[in-house]
C-alpha cells in the first residue's frame, strides 16, 4: 500500500500523519518534542503507522463479518494491551538506565541504600502498570515521561532519610528518563502486538477465544503488510531540524492552511495556537494562503504560556481549562506575559481571588491576543476553523466563542478531534500531491 507522510515537529510535541494515495486518513502519532529531533520525528512516524495498522486491522475483521460491536471492543481491548506492552518496553528500560546510574561514583557512599529503595519504588511502578491499561481506567496522559513522573514522584514523596531522600531519588530519574526518552525502542506494531493478542485473548472470554486462530492470522497478516512510504514533508517549530531534505519541507504557515480546508473544505480563516506561536491564517477556496499574521516572537497567549500557569498551580495542563470553566466572576487580566505568569498569578491569588477565575481571565485574555492577530490578517471570514492543542481546551474555546460573536456576529467555528494534527495532515497532502518530484528524486 503505497503511503505519504507528514510530520509536524512542534516546540512541545511531535505530529505525524499517514495518508494514502486517495488522500484518506490513516494513522496519526504523537509524541513529545525533545532535544534528539531525530528520535521525536521517528517515535511520532512509528505511532502513526501503528495507528494505521490497527484501522487496517478493524477493516480486516469487518471483511471478516464480524458485528460492528464486537470488532470495535477486540480492536479495543488489543489497542489498550498494546499500549500495555510499549508501557511494559519503556518502564523496563528505565528501570535499566537507573540501576546503571547507580554505578557512577557520585552515589558510591549510598549505593546500597539508594539501590533498596528503588528498587521499591520500580516495583509498586510495574504493579501500576495493569490497573492503567484496563477498561475504563480513569484518563492519563498519552506519553510515558508523564505516567512514569507521576508514578514514580507519588512513591519518592513518602521516602525520607539522612542518606536516601526525595530531592536525590529525583535527581537519578531525571537523569534516566532523559536518556529513556532518546533511546530508541522497538515500540512496533510487529513488536508488540502479538503478545497484546494473547493477553486479550487470555481474559476475554470463550467468545474470543474460539476466534484466536482466526484472529492470530489477521494480526500477523496486517503485522506483515508493506506500508510503502512514498514521499514525507516536514513542518512545524523545529522544521529546519528535520531528517528530510530541503525540498521536503514546508512553512508551517502553508501546512497549517491546507490541513484546515482538508479537514473542512469551507474553512476562509484559520486559527493555530500551539505551544510556542499562534498563526492567523486566510486561505481560498482550494486552501491556498492569501495572507496570514504570526506572533513568533513571544510564546504570551499560547500552550508554553498554560504550561507555565499549569506548573505554578500544581496542575495538568488539561487540568486548566475545565476549573476555568466554573468561574463565577469576571476577572480582567492585562498581561499575559510568560515572564511574568507565575508572579502575576501568585500575585491574584495573594488578594482573594479564586483560581477558577483568574484561569477564566487568563483564557480570555489569551483569546484576545489572538483576536488582534485575527484582525491584523484580514478579519474572520465564514467558515471559521481553530487548531492546535489549545483547541481541546474547554475554556479556550468557549471564549473563542464569545469573542467572535461580539467582534463578528454569527460565524460557523469548526474544531475537529484531530485539529493538532492540521500541520501533519498539512504536510502530507503536500508529500502526495509532489509525489512526481520525490520520485525523480529517488531515479
Amino acid at each position: 500500500m503505497r503511503c505519504f507522510v507528514g510530520v509536524d515537529l512542534g516546540s512541545t510535541t511531535t505530529k505525524a500523519v499517514v495518508l494514502d494515495e486517495d488522500e484518506r486518513l490513516l494513522g496519526r502519532g504523537i509524541t513529545n518534542s525533545r532535544s534528539n529531533y531525530d528520535v521525536a520525528c521517528a517515535v511520532a512516524r512509528t505511532e502513526a503507522f501503528i495507528n494505521a495498522r490497527f484501522g487496517l486491522f478493524a477493516g480486516r475483521l469487518a471483511e471478516a463479518g464480524l458485528e460492528k460491536e464486537e470488532r470495535g471492543a477486540l480492536t479495543e481491548a488489543l489497542g489498550r494491551q498494546f499500549r500495555r506492552e510499549q508501557h511494559t518496553v519503556q518502564q523496563r528500560a528505565l528501570a535499566g538506565v537507573m540501576r546503571g546510574e547507580l554505578e557512577r561514583d557520585k552515589y558510591a557512599a549510598v549505593r546500597a541504600p539508594l539501590e533498596e529503595r528503588l528498587e521499591t519504588i520500580l516495583d509498586g511502578m510495574n504493579e501500576d502498570i495493569p490497573p492503567m491499561f484496563e477498561a475504563g481506567a480513569p484518563e492519563r496522559s498519552d506519553f510515558f515521561r508523564d505516567t512514569a513522573t507521576s508514578g514514580f514522584m507519588r512513591r519518592a514523596e513518602g521516602i525520607r532519610g539522612k542518606q536516601v531522600n526525595f530531592d536525590l531519588l529525583m535527581s537519578v530519574f531525571d537523569r534516566a528518563i532523559l536518556q529513556v526518552e532518546n533511546q530508541e525502542l522497538d515500540l512496533s506494531f510487529s513488536a508488540n502486538v502479538r503478545p497484546a493478542l494473547d493477553r486479550v485473548l487470555a481474559g476475554g472470554g470463550e467468545r474470543w477465544r474460539s476466534k484466536a486462530s482466526h484472529l492470530a492470522s489477521v494480526t500477523d497478516e496486517v503485522a506483515a503488510l508493506d506500508l510503502d512510504e512514498v514521499n514525507a514533508v516536514g513542518t512545524g517549530y523545529g522544521r529546519s531540524k528535520l531528517p528530510f531534505r530541503q525540498d521536503q519541507i514546508r512553512s508551517e504557515i502553508l501546512c497549517h492552511g491546507l490541513g484546515a480546508h482538508w479537514m473542512f473544505p469551507k474553512t476562509a480563516t484559520v486559527l493555530d495556537i500551539g505551544g510556542q506561536d499562534t498563526k492567523a491564517i486566510q486561505v481560498d477556496n482550494a486552501g491556498i494562503v492569501t495572507s496570514f499574521q504570526m506572533n513568533d516572537r513571544c510564546a504570551a497567549g499560547c500552550g508554553r504560556y498554560l504550561g507555565y500557569i499549569a506548573d505554578e498551580m500544581n496542575l495538568g495542563v488539561h487540568e486548566l481549562g475545565p476549573l476555568a470553566q466554573k468561574s463565577c466572576r469576571n476577572i480582567k487580566i492585562s498581561s499575559t506575559c510568560t515572564v511574568f505568569a507565575g508572579a502575576e498569578l501568585r500575585d491574584r491569588l495573594t488578594l482573594g481571588d479564586k483560581r477558577e477565575d483568574v484561569l477564566a481571565g487568563l483564557h480570555r485574555a489569551m483569546m484576545l491576543r489572538a483576536m488582534s492577530l485575527l484582525a491584523r490578517s484580514g478579519g474572520i471570514e465564514d467558515e471559521f476553523t481553530f487548531t492546535g492543542g489549545v483547541a481541546k481546551n474547554p475554556a479556550a474555546v468557549d471564549a473563542l466563542h464569545r469573542l467572535v460573536d461580539e467582534n463578528y456576529g454569527d460565524r460557523t467555528i469548526n474544531i475537529s478531534p484531530d485539529s493538532i494534527y492540521t500541520g501533519s495532515i498539512g504536510a502530507a497532502l503536500f508529500a502526495r500531491r509532489d509525489e512526481g518530484g520525490a520520485e525523480s528524486e529517488a531515479a
